[in-house]
């Protein structure tokens, strides 16, 4: 009798992550808030999630024994403060293929925020240019000068008195992108110590990965994945938008 292949990656500490999609090619899970992405040599931390699913691999552990995985590689970078979709390619093939559609803008990414305040716009988007600030480790800037360009749809989806739940389309992959672009909107995200002049009382980042839909390069078949949100609008006071 066929075992059950685990919902959900179980790595040797005991951390659960969700598998919210698989194919042949990819997998993605739902990242918690505080599993850093950062290059495999960087072994001296504990929460270096890409060393983590790299060890659970090679030691045989169950999830990906029953899926016969021998390679996986997050595909795009999620902050560390970050939590929602990752994607994790299971084959060096796919790594390529995948990661060329991300910087290629085929990837169609939706982000979920709880912002500090009330805009006055429903809709607008922010298209100023970014670098890296000089002046401070793994910090960016706007830069209108010698930044790169990037783009940022944002949409209000609920208000309160001081804060509101915006939706975000980064057409563009940026470091920090959604994180600046809102603070230089003048509503950083709620717990953004980085780019947010207080933390608004929120010890931990109001920024959720939400959704991510593209065509799929191999079979061509349109996918569409989500990650649960109830739980994170509720726990800032807002409801479940309709879909």
């Amino acid at each position: 009798m066929a075992v059950a292949k685990p919902d959900q990656v179980e790595l040797p500490t005991g951390e659960r992550m969700p598998i919210l999609h698989e194919d042949r090619s990819v997998l993605a899970i739902d990242k918690p808030a505080g599993w850093l992405l950062v290059p495999s040599s960087w072994k001296q931390t504990g929460w270096n999630l890409q060393a983590a699913l790299e060890s659970s691999v090679a030691a045989g552990d169950f999830w990906a024994r029953s899926r016969s995985i021998r390679y996986l590689r997050f595909v795009h970078r999620l902050d560390g403060e970050t939590s929602g979709i990752l994607l994790l390619a299971k084959s060096p093939g796919a790594l390529r293929t995948f990661s060329e559609m991300f910087e290629s803008r085929r990837m169609e990414k939706t982000y979920w925020a709880v912002a500090r305040g009330v805009p006055e716009q429903v809709q607008w988007t922010c298209r100023l240019k970014l670098a890296t600030d000089p002046g401070k480790v793994a910090k960016m800037r706007v830069d209108t000068r010698h930044g790169k360009e990037a783009e940022t749809q944002f949409r209000v989806l609920q208000r309160r008195r001081a804060t509101s739940l915006v939706e975000a389309r980064p057409l563009t992959g940026r470091t920090h992108q959604i994180r600046v672009h809102l603070a230089a909107s003048g509503h950083p995200v709620l717990g953004d110590q980085l780019y947010g002049a207080l933390s608004g009382g929120h010890p931990e980042l109001a920024l959720r990965a939400v959704g991510l839909a593209y065509l799929d390069p191999f079979t061509r078949r349109a996918v569409e994945i989500r990650a649960p949100a109830e739980e994170f609008v509720r726990k800032y006071g807002f409801a479940l938008p309709s879909p």
